[in-house]
């Protein structure tokens, strides 16, 4: 097991992991751009005048990020509302991430508490963790605040808000991210951070970003959470 990995697990009290990613593919079975193309369907019907980099954006949250900046509340919350339910559908077709599972139930047995952070919607991280009957086992969920997509990571307010649940100082915590935004809002939040690189420009840009640690398969924590367990 990487040195580092094993001396931050053991330096923390909790764990959060990002959603898509560190958890599933949310997107696997009902793609992205898809989605996205939908919402700014929204916008159109709503008389919104779509700007061309927007007709073509392939992250959902992103169209609800940029209509969110635009300031008509009416139509982020439809933007909102749109996106809610594609999730909730997109969970049902969602690819659990290799060795996700294994990390949740792992640092349960260890009795380290460990919650879930997302840009995603709340309501479809339950209900994925329900289907997949991993409920149990997590505690806080925090998605994103409906309509205020100005408070995603990387802002820190998602990131805090768990800290605050688990009663846990940031500095006892670390995040589980895939992101350059789930590194950045970490470190805002004062909140330890591993870096999740499922793809290989990720580990340079991760460890550039200050990532603590990086790990390129999630079946790296498992064993480092079982060793806090036997110890």
């Amino acid at each position: 097991m990487n040195p580092d990995l094993g001396r931050l697990l053991g330096e923390v009290g909790a764990v959060l992991l990002d959603f898509d990613g560190p958890v599933c593919s949310i997107f696997a079975g009902y793609p992205a751009p898809q989605i996205a193309a939908e919402l700014v369907e929204v916008l159109r019907r709503r008389g919104v005048a779509v700007p061309p980099d927007l007709e073509g954006e392939q992250d959902p949250l992103e169209v609800l990020r940029r209509t969110g900046a635009a300031g008509d509340h009416g139509t982020t919350r439809a933007v909102e509302d749109a996106l809610c339910a594609a999730e909730l559908r997109a969970v049902e077709t969602a690819e659990p991430t290799p060795y996700g599972r294994e990390v949740i139930v792992t640092a349960w047995q260890a009795g380290l508490p460990l919650g879930v952070v997302s840009n995603n919607s709340a309501s479809a991280v339950t209900a994925y963790l329900v289907a997949h009957r991993l409920a149990a086992y997590v505690s806080p969920v925090v998605g994103r605040a409906y309509a205020d997509p100005a408070q995603m990571k990387p802002d820190p307010a998602p990131i805090l808000q768990a800290v605050h649940a688990l009663s846990m100082s940031p500095s006892r915590c670390v995040l589980v991210g895939d992101s350059l935004s789930d590194i950045e809002g970490a470190h805002a939040a004062g909140v330890r951070v591993i870096g999740y690189a499922n793809r290989a420009w990720k580990v340079d840009a991760f460890r550039a970003a200050g990532a603590e640690v990086v790990v390129t398969s999630m079946s790296m924590l498992p064993k480092g959470l079982a060793d806090l367990e036997n110890d």
